[in-house]
Parts: C-alpha cells; sequence; structure tokens
C-alpha cells in the first residue's frame, strides 16, 4: 500500500468505533450508575490495567484534578509495573494474578469504590485477577471490566464492558481501535460521574483549576458566561474568589462576601445549577 492507501484504510476501520461504543452504552451506563452513589460520598475511581490500557487509565485519572478540581486521589490510575511502566514496556508484569495486591491494599479500598479493569483483549491476569483481591478488602464496592474481546466474565467482576472493535489493522496492535474505543469509554464514565456530581453546569467546565494563562483564560470566559462581566471584570471576580469558578460566579450573582459564597455552595454539595436557581439548602452555618 502507499501512503494515501495506509491512511484511507485505517480511516475506514476507526469508523467503527464508536458504533462499538454505542452498542456497549446500556452496560456503560450500569457502570456508571453504579458507582455513582459511592463516587458522590468518599468513593474513587479506580482504573487498572497493563500496557496500553494502564496507560490509558493513568491518563483519564491524572487529567480529573485539573479539569474538574477533583483532590489528588480521588481518580486512580493503576499500571502494572508501576510509573515507570508508562514510558518503558513492562508486559511482563501484566502475567501475574496477584500483581495488583499491593498497590490495591495501598489505597484502603472501601464500599464506596469502583475498580474498572481494562485489558482490551480480555485475558490479562493482573486484570482478571484484580477482583477478587479488591472483592477481599472490601465485598461491596462496585467492579467493572472494558474489553474488545468476547471472553468470560472474570469473578467478582459485576459489569463487563464489551466493545466490539472488530480485529485490528495490524493484527493484534490493540493500541488502534481498541484503545481508541477504550479511551471513549473511560472519558465517558469520568464525565459523566462529574456531572452527575456537580462539577459541570450547563457545559462548562465550573470546577476547572486555573493552574496556568490557558486554564486561567478559561476560568474567565466561564464567568463571564455566566455573570454577565466582560474580561477584564472576570478575571477580577476570579483573584477576589482565589480562583475558585463558582464562588466567582456566585458571589457576584448574590452580592456576597467570599465565606459566604463558599458556604452557600457547600450548602448546595458543589452544585452550581441548584444555587443559580435557589435550590440550596437556606441554612448557611
Amino acid at each position: 500500500m502507499n501512503v494515501a492507501e495506509c491512511v484511507q484504510l485505517i480511516n475506514q476501520e476507526d469508523a467503527l468505533i464508536a458504533q462499538a461504543v454505542a452498542a456497549a452504552n446500556a452496560q456503560i451506563s450500569a457502570l456508571i450508575s453504579a458507582a455513582e452513589r459511592g463516587f458522590s460520598e468518599t468513593g474513587r475511581l479506580i482504573y487498572l490495567g497493563a500496557g496500553t490500557s494502564g496507560r490509558l487509565g493513568v491518563l483519564d485519572a491524572s487529567e480529573a484534578p485539573p479539569t474538574f478540581h477533583v483532590e489528588s486521589g480521588k481518580v486512580v490510575g493503576i499500571i502494572a509495573g508501576g510509573d515507570s511502566a508508562l514510558r518503558i514496556s513492562s508486559e511482563s508484569a501484566e502475567d501475574d494474578p496477584h500483581g495488583s495486591h499491593n498497590e490495591l491494599a495501598a489505597l484502603g479500598l472501601s464500599d464506596d469504590d469502583t475498580l474498572v479493569g481494562i485489558a482490551a483483549g480480555g485475558t490479562t491476569p493482573y486484570v482478571r485477577g484484580a477482583f477478587e483481591i479488591a472483592r477481599n478488602f472490601a465485598p461491596r464496592m462496585t467492579t467493572g471490566m472494558i474489553t474488545c474481546s468476547s471472553v468470560e466474565v472474570p469473578p467478582f467482576c459485576e459489569h463487563f464492558i464489551f466493545l466490539d472493535t472488530g480485529p485490528e489493522v495490524i493484527t493484534g496492535s490493540t493500541r488502534m481501535k481498541a484503545g481508541t474505543a477504550t479511551k471513549l469509554v473511560l472519558n465517558t464514565i469520568s464525565t459523566t460521574l462529574m456531572i452527575r456530581t456537580g462539577r459541570v453546569y450547563q457545559n462548562l467546565m465550573v470546577d476547572l483549576r486555573p493552574t496556568n494563562d490557558k486554564l486561567r483564560d478559561r476560568a474567565a470566559r466561564v464567568v463571564s458566561r455566566l455573570t454577565g462581566l466582560d474580561r477584564d471584570n472576570s478575571l477580577k471576580q476570579l483573584d477576589i474568589a482565589g480562583n475558585n469558578v463558582k464562588a466567582a460566579v456566585v458571589m457576584h450573582s448574590r452580592g456576597v462576601n467570599l465565606d459566604t459564597a463558599t458556604r452557600i455552595i457547600e450548602n448546595a454539595r458543589g452544585r452550581l445549577g441548584d444555587v443559580l436557581q435557589g435550590h440550596e439548602s437556606p441554612d448557611l452555618g
């Protein structure tokens, strides 16, 4: 094949990915629904995988704090072989079904947590064995698995998400269609949980952490959209609010100081929509 033919073939195969994810919407929704209650309290979303699957889980976990201002450790990514495996392949680590024991033990798992194992081929011992380990620590925690192979559901895995992406352009190279499909599902799981727990208002990232100029500009645009302030005054409002987007909006909309705005938001359990619609608890403490 020449270059154009390679590009066309890969693109044709990639076009099948969204269909495979859509076919699993019910299973994805069931996992998220099961995870929501615990995650809205003290629970964590924990991704676990090896190779490409593990890297994708770590990627999604690492993007949660700046995007949604969740505390470090609320979304966790565990990869077989440890962090060094993010850059240097450590594929042999995936062969041990007990390999995740120490990492899971260190988390102090609770019944509010959710463990999502990721294994494109579906047979990775490191991933399949993790469910039993997790159950021993927290018998009622939510468990789920994402795979692109029709395999037997692992013991102690409640929610099985099969993404039928079909053969890869390069046989066995699951970093391609399987990896892309997995990334779409991880995006869906984490984003939906953030929406459901009040970290998104309308389609705006109202809990983003403005840690650089780009994110600060984005935060100012959110404040401007929700308050009607121009850019300069939105930036000033952010400064007064300590770079907290929700607080900046509430301070302006309610005409209150930062402490009062913070209490109002806390009473609404962080849901800006409830504050702006007047549905939060009237008790300001």
